[in-house]
């Protein structure tokens, strides 16, 4: 089923809304989940509690690309999730260590004023189209999907140390951008 059928079913205030959206992107959601949580039955959990989140945001919201309409739902809702689980079950340590690796272009000391994470957000995104693909491709991998080094080196069919190599000035960039956008401190 088209996405443009699916929103008009959630307009329409029909449950088989939810059902064509399981069918659809039920897989790639838990996958999302699953790679935040590392736990089947949260990443469950996380996927329900997503469509339930999209069916009181559809309406009003009408969105322009489902998939990443959904993906930035259930991304939220694992992250939230994960924030409220025990500090010794986080992500197998993984979620930790994505937040260490971007410490450095972003201190977490400075505190964004109300109305910041938009113009955050307008600044990573104008970053990220100005990168190569494949430099775009990696960070969004691991900084959005919270994919493993050794992961996203399958994918691309390259080895790991290109994968961190590529990061890590990937994130030279950013901060060098954030810094001339005066974003860091």
């Amino acid at each position: 089923m088209e996405d443009s059928a699916i929103i008009d079913l959630y307009f329409a205030r029909s449950e088989s809304a939810i059902t064509e959206t399981g069918n659809k992107y039920g897989r790639m959601l838990t996958s999302v989940s699953l790679r935040i949580l590392r736990n089947l039955e949260d990443a469950e959990e996380a996927v329900s509690d997503t469509y339930m989140k999209t069916w009181n945001s559809i309406p009003p919201t009408r969105p322009g690309v489902l998939s990443a309409f959904l993906t930035k739902i259930v991304r939220n809702t694992s992250l939230d999730k994960l924030d409220s689980m025990n500090a010794a079950k986080r992500g197998a340590g993984e979620i930790p260590v994505l937040l260490d690796e971007l410490e450095e272009c972003i201190s977490d000391s400075r505190i964004p004023v109300p109305g910041e994470g938009m113009e955050l957000r307008e600044i990573l995104n104008s970053f990220l189209e100005k990168e190569k693909p494949e430099a775009r491709k990696i960070f969004v991998r691991r900084y959005f999907f919270g994919s493993e080094i050794r992961e996203i080196a399958e994918t691309y069919g390259i080895g790991e140390s290109k994968v961190k190599m590529t990061l890590a000035r990937t994130r030279e960039r950013l901060k060098a951008c954030l810094e001339e956008e005066g974003v860091t401190i």
